[in-house]
């Protein structure tokens, strides 16, 4: 799904929201989310799953083109841990 799919969905769904509405519900969850992030913080969304970030150490890698090695420096990354209803959900028969 796409965000534009996702705000058509939404909108059927909500048919008393005008369109504008709708995108800037979605617009604050998303920067919501972003944000928190962003401060080090963790986002849990009951029976859908938790937000967070970790930390990937500095290494050396290697550049695929030309064999060379290369510093890749830490950083911090999006990390998605799915809730207990949506695993069950995925493994129906």
């Amino acid at each position: 799904m796409i965000r534009s799919e996702l705000l058509t969905a939404i909108a059927e769904d909500n048919p008393e929201l005008r369109a504008e509405e709708v995108e800037q519900v979605v617009d604050i969850f998303f920067e919501e989310i972003s944000q928190r992030l962003a401060e080090g913080g963790r986002v849990e969304l009951r029976g859908f799953g938790a937000f967070s970030t970790r930390e990937r150490q500095a290494r050396q890698g290697r550049n695929p083109r030309t064999g060379e090695m290369v510093d890749v420096p830490a950083k911090k990354v999006p990390y998605f841990k799915p809730g207990k209803e949506i695993r069950e959900r995925l493994n129906e028969n």
